[in-house]
């Protein structure tokens, strides 16, 4: 069967995932739980065998982490689960309700999109959290993972299916893809898909984009910011500044350029750099900030940066370093080379905060905090089906509520729109 005819099918399914109570949902996601934690070795197994391919592949050691299921991810991904259990239902939720004239109501609810095709590169974890996503929310999904985790992807599809199935989910409600050639076929449903959430490299998402016309939700750089004011507190920004760029370097959210302002840049780059180094962090920067750096760095000619450098997403121990002198000039950099995905400011000036992340056109702005917190599940979501840097629909980690469209019910009683046309009826505007 190709693609195209399993995705028709969903779509014609996707009424009944829509519509299946929240309690069905809830024990699909219950279900789910119990069978990754009972089925641990299975999966670990699996990743193990992925990651002996990639590493003979010369998978560079970025991405080798991101490939990484452990006892960690697991507890992370079973944790996102329980916290998806204490949300509320955000299908059939009224956002408003209006009556336009006497007998004739106006209700505007919630409900989910349809049929959502997620494509991600590495990090298994990521169908976890996909598929937890879609069912908590009433959607169906076809999912795509990379070649590089092809086996623990399956295992953990069929998992996620059976154990949703057994709850009393819908079957066809999830489809897992494994071929890059049906990428392609997916790309042209647009007829029968209703969003497409691609994560991956700037290269991967641009091609989604570019090769189809079904609406495209996402992000392809995490190129983040942390401007260091003069008003910040220098003993709090170094810690700040080590976490959002080691915690986890591999991440999309993890910072790539330090921006530092020229009042407190004698006094606190050598502190910071040396920071850095320390920490096994290769510094990059032009040549002002290079002369606070020590001469092992400023005498290593792949340090010096210049234009367009500082696109740059190292996600690896290196960072890119500028000066500048005022919160204005730190907003402008980060508006033309960063990817507004998130950007930070330390400080402990309440105005330039304000002016900071008003200026700063980014899903997340910051004040006083790793970028690192830009994540779904820290913000309480229960897990994410990624990182929007868009403007419309959602933004920012794109949880239960980025999962849901609503639409308009009128209600009336013989109303026609004639007698309002004509002046003998009149709405009358009352909300409810």
């Amino acid at each position: 069967m190709q693609i195209r005819e399993y995705v028709q099918k969903m779509k014609e399914i996707s009424p009944a995932a829509a519509s299946s109570p929240l309690s069905v949902r809830d024990a699909s996601l219950r279900a789910i739980s119990q069978a990754l934690a009972s089925h641990r070795e299975e999966i670990f197994q699996a990743n193990r065998e992925d990651l002996a391919r990639a590493a003979a592949d010369g998978i560079q050691d970025f991405v080798m982490k991101r490939l990484r299921f452990d006892e960690h991810k697991l507890s992370d991904c079973l944790s996102g689960i329980e916290s998806l259990l204490s949300l509320p239902d955000p299908v059939g939720r009224i956002t408003l309700k209006r009556q336009l004239d006497e007998g004739l109501t106006l209700t505007r609810i919630s409900c989910p999109i349809g049929v959502i095709g997620i494509i991600f590169e590495a990090r298994p974890d990521a169908l976890v959290q996909i598929s937890c996503l879609c069912i908590k929310s009433g959607n169906c999904a076809v999912l795509k993972g990379g070649r590089e985790t092809a086996s623990t992807n399956k295992v953990l599809f069929t998992l996620i299916r059976d154990a949703a199935l057994s709850a009393g989910m819908p079957d066809g409600f999830l489809l897992q893809v494994s071929e890059h050639s049906q990428v392609d076929e997916l790309l042209c449903c647009d007829d029968c898909v209703d969003l497409l959430i691609p994560r991956g490299s700037n290269k991967f998402v641009r091609y989604i984009m570019e090769h189809t016309k079904i609406p495209v939700m996402g992000h392809s750089e995490g190129i983040c910011h942390i401007y260091v004011d003069d008003k910040a507190d220098l003993k709090k920004a170094i810690p700040i500044i080590l976490d959002a760029k080691l915690q986890y370097t591999a991440a999309c959210n993890a910072v790539e350029t330090l921006l530092v302002n020229r009042a407190v840049a004698p006094v606190f780059l050598p502190v910071l750099c040396a920071e850095l180094r320390e920490h096994g962090i290769r510094i990059r920067g032009v040549s002002e900030v290079l002369s606070y750096a020590g001469e092992d760095v400023s005498s290593d000619p792949s340090a010096l940066m210049s234009g367009n450098d500082f696109r740059t997403e190292y996600l690896a121990p290196v960072v890119s370093v500028k000066i500048v002198d005022s919160v204005e000039e730190a907003a402008a950099h980060i508006n033309r080379f960063g990817s507004h995905h998130t950007d930070a400011i330390l400080t402990e000036d309440p105005q330039h905060a304000e002016a900071f992340m008003t200026l700063v056109d980014s899903a997340g702005v910051y004040q006083n905090c790793s970028t690192r917190f830009a994540d779904g599940f820290r913000y309480g979501f229960g897990a994410e089906v990624g990182i929007s840097t868009g403007k419309l629909h959602a933004r920012g980690p794109v949880g239960l509520e980025g999962l849901v469209t609503y639409k308009y019910r009128l209600v009336g009683h013989g109303q026609i729109v004639g007698d309002y046309a004509s002046g003998n009826s009149q709405f009358h505007f009352k909300d409810l």
